[in-house]
């Protein structure tokens, strides 16, 4: 009798498949991708990964099993054999690690779940590096030490902002693994993080934790429109809703300020200004509150779910819905206009190359690396997607290359073309909207008209 899939996925061991997929990850990293026109920023981040050990596979020491000399003269390959061959290894609990962001006045990512990194400064000697500082400076790790494994990197990718395709920077997604069983004790940036958790790769992978997040787009024109503005997309779009994850940490530590808690003023807005702000502007994560779920959305779901299809049951994509409306009927033009898109490119997802359960395949899975000038010839974007949504790697390059692009992260084939159907549904909707009200006063004017 043939053994079900789902049998043979779970005889496999995370850690196991995780080497599998450090290793691939190492051997085929994925292209520099160049800023494009008029766009000079670049961020990267840091995903922290470690191996919990389980109580009856406890290692007989706290220290990296890799010795200085191995850092020294062992390859990476090497070194990621060394430790995933440990019997607390294999039997342990692969996590990643998280941050909450800290609240801070006029910054879109205000209260976010994230991975430790920023935006790349002028010192910086390039992308890693970046990702490297700025784990530093928001959760004190020092990713150069010998007990971290530069291991790789994922799709870089052009965000843009809001729902236009003005680029607003080139995200460069970088992989470490921590190699000690004892985790070194964080150091929180109160300005910057708020709370970080270590979370079981299991729990990322369960649909069990699948959940959605609703969004305010009016609060993404809050620099550039009034309050009228606002209101009117608040009211006539209503809410976004994304998919997102549920995370269940392990560990969690929440920042003490430096000024304490005593310098908090403990009164607060009255509950009637709270319904207030509430109703006009929508309601916004409060960092400092512990009670709040933590929910993984937006560009880290992304970077998360381009690093998770890697492992078994290589199902990632189904973390996430495509992103909709609360409203039913632009629910529903939304549905119906971008059905053949959606159905499209997941087929195509399905039939993309996936990292064998027991070892790494001997194809590259990057795209074509194009020049700086043929990224500024680029007439269009390609994968074109917002903040707002799931982050999704656009590469630059003339048409010759096109042919060799190929986008091996699911995120971006899920996404291709969905934004500019989505603006399409919502030109739809607005004058659906129109032709139902204008009726509406015409009906309402008639009838005042005959009881004259």
């Amino acid at each position: 009798m043939e053994t079900p899939k789902s049998e043979l996925l779970e005889a496999v061991p995370l850690s196991s498949s995780l080497h599998d997929a450090l290793r691939y990850l190492h051997d085929h990293p994925y292209p520099h991708v160049p800023n494009p026109p008029a766009c000079n920023k670049r961020a990267s981040v840091a995903l922290v990964l470690r191996v919990r050990p389980t109580h009856n596979h406890w290692p007989d020491s706290q220290h990296s099993s890799i010795t200085p000399q191995e850092n020294n003269t062992a390859s990476v390959k090497q070194r990621l054999n060394t430790f995933f061959s440990q019997d607390w290894v294999q039997n342990g609990d692969p996590e990643a690690l998280f941050i909450k962001r800290a609240s801070r006045v006029g910054d879109r990512w205000t209260g976010h779940v994230a991975l430790p990194g920023g935006k790349r400064d002028p010192e910086d000697a390039d992308d890693k590096a970046a990702a490297i500082r700025e784990a530093s400076e928001e959760v004190g790790l020092d990713l150069t030490a010998d007990e971290y494994i530069f291991v790789g990197n994922l799709p870089e990718r052009v965000v843009s902002t809001g729902w236009t395709s003005v680029p607003l920077m080139v995200l460069c997604p970088y992989v470490f693994l921590l190699t000690c069983s004892d985790s070194p004790t964080l150091r929180l940036q109160p300005t910057e993080v708020a709370s970080t958790h270590w979370v079981p790769l299991s729990a990322l992978l369960s649909p069990s934790q699948r959940t959605v997040e609703y969004v305010d787009i009016s609060q993404r024109y809050a620099k550039t429109s009034g309050f009228i503005t606002r209101l009117t997309y608040r009211y006539i779009l209503g809410l976004m809703e994304f998919s997102a994850v549920r995370l269940r940490p392990t560990e969690s530590l929440w920042c003490n300020p430096s000024f304490g808690f005593a310098a908090i003023d403990s009164r607060g807005p009255s509950p009637l200004m709270q319904r207030l702000k509430a109703w006009f502007f929508g309601n916004r994560p409060d960092p400092e509150d512990q009670t709040q779920p933590l929910l993984l959305w937006g560009l880290t779901l992304g970077i998360l779910a381009d690093f998770l299809d890697m492992l078994p049951p290589h199902t990632a994509v189904q973390l996430w819905e495509y992103p909709t409306f609360t409203f039913p009927d632009l629910r529903l033009i939304t549905s119906i206009l971008t059905y053949r898109l959606r159905k499209s490119n997941k087929l195509q997802a399905k039939s993309r190359p996936q990292l064998s359960n027991t070892a790494v395949g001997s194809q590259t899975s990057g795209v074509s690396v194009t020049s700086n000038d043929d990224a500024a010839e680029a007439s269009h974007f390609h994968n074109e997607v917002g903040i707002e949504g799931l982050g999704v790697g656009r590469y630059y390059g003339s048409s010759e290359t096109k042919e060799l692009e190929r986008d091996t992260h699911a995120v971006g084939i899920m996404l291709k073309g969905y934004y500019a159907k989505l603006r399409f549904a919502i030109q739809i909707f607005l004058a659906w909207r129109a032709a139902i009200g204008s009726l509406a006063v015409l009906y309402t004017w008639r009838l005042f008209r005959r009881r004259k």
